[in-house]
């Protein structure tokens, strides 16, 4: 009965991969690697219960990291996230349609998705209800509670409350940033004068931490975090008392503190303009909008550097868009000739910066007014570690068993 179940989950495959699953003893490892390292991860899961070998090489760390490695330098098993009141996904290699995401935290609506990396996804229904969730795998990991706390039991309100999704690269740990503001009835009008708290989430520990160390002015923000190799960035709103108008912050996830970000020397300082930031390549950027008629795009090649900042292209006029209230990049093409840009959060268009020429991208189905998040299917296990290990010891067991028997009745 195995062998028509075979056939059917290879009928799709490429011929290499289904050579694979047919006849796995007679491919040698490095090239079933090869193979398998390109499938859809929906895919591989499929292909774990084939055999015990192939479910150890799906499921090892190396595979995972090489799989994810190579998606995001193709590419490939790429999707849009829409945010609107629902949450939709929308394949990136046809962006068609768009379809409703489902999730562990659906309660009709309103759900909110904090930021993708690698992967996974952040959700948010409330600061009691948050999660960690693989779309590809479906496994999900319930976050614990951790109340917002006003510094020294004071009888303050919580005023607003940001969070933002990152990876910190050097001891391999997605973390959650909760930053919450506090106001009295004293203070409720007075945008500067605010108590503060910021706690940050550690997927490895299963845990909350508070950090203390913070700049008053950094916890308001317009917009989601931008995520750029271990740092959080985002812009401040104007606040022209504090003298912070544009004023770019960061928070980096490996040494748990906030910092400024420098920014380029725009060129039509003569016009009032505001800033947005984004992320290209791995690359943090900077769009300057200017008057909401013009928004160049600043493009930071080596992290850090302020030198490094290069003016990638003016966007100047695109068709049906009469002013630009918000424009990002999201990501460029597969053959490299055009940009896709999420424009005034309610349409996509891709944009050759070299001509300058516009095509707005047609999502059946989808909302009419989104903001737009890059995702990226993976195997990555959200389960915890403690239940990972003892699943893998209770799998040993079974098949010790197992062993044992046929060697008794052999």
């Amino acid at each position: 009965m195995a062998e028509p179940e075979l056939h059917r989950s290879t009928s799709t495959l490429p011929p290499p991969a289904a050579a694979v699953l047919l006849r796995p003893s007679r491919i040698p490892h490095d090239v079933v690697i090869d193979i398998f390292r390109q499938l859809p991860a929906k895919s591989l899961l499929r292909f774990r219960s084939l055999s015990k070998p192939l479910c150890d090489l799906i499921d090892s760390s190396d595979f995972i990291r090489l799989h994810l490695s190579d998606s995001l330098r193709a590419k490939s098993h790429h999707s849009l996230i829409l945010r609107d009141w629902h949450l939709y996904t929308v394949d990136f290699d046809s962006l068609d349609a768009a379809v409703g995401l489902e999730h562990p935290l659906s309660v009709g609506g309103g759900t909110e998705a904090l930021g993708s990396v690698n992967g996974l996804v952040a959700l948010r229904n409330s600061e009691r209800d948050l999660a960690i969730y693989n779309i590809a795998t479906r496994k999900v990991r319930k976050l614990p509670v951790s109340e917002v706390e006003p510094p020294g039991g004071q009888h303050l309100r919580t005023g607003y409350v940001f969070y933002g999704f990152g990876y910190d690269s050097v001891n391999d740990d997605y973390k959650l940033v909760r930053m919450a503001t506090f106001v009295g009835d004293e203070n409720a009008c007075d945008t500067y004068n605010y108590d503060y708290e910021v706690k940050v989430y550690s997927f490895r520990s299963n845990s909350w931490k508070k950090i203390m160390d913070v700049p008053f002015y950094v916890l308001h923000r317009r917009g989601y975090g931008v995520l750029v190799g271990s740092a959080l960035h985002w812009v401040l709103p104007q606040r022209a008392m504090l003298g912070l108008k544009n004023y770019i912050v960061s928070f980096d996830f490996v040494a748990e503190k906030f910092d400024e970000v420098t920014q380029p020397e725009y060129e039509n300082k003569d016009l009032s303009y505001q800033v947005d930031v984004g992320v290209l390549e791995g690359n943090l950027c900077v769009m300057c909008n200017y008057e909401h008629v013009c928004v160049d795009l600043w493009v930071m090649k080596e992290y850090g550097v302020k030198e490094s900042w290069s003016r990638m292209f003016s966007v100047q006029k695109i068709r049906n868009t009469t002013t630009f209230g918000f424009l990002r990049p999201l990501i460029i093409a597969k053959d490299g000739n055009e940009l896709l840009l999420e424009v005034n959060d309610e349409k996509l268009v891709w944009y050759d910066w070299k001509t300058g020429k516009a095509r707005s991208v047609r999502i059946r189905d989808g909302p009419k007014s989104f903001g737009a998040v890059m995702y990226v299917e993976s195997l990555i296990p959200v389960d915890d570690p403690d239940e990972v290990e003892r699943q893998r010891r209770l799998r040993e067991d079974a098949e010790r068993e197992k062993l044992r028997s046929e060697n008794n009745y052999g």
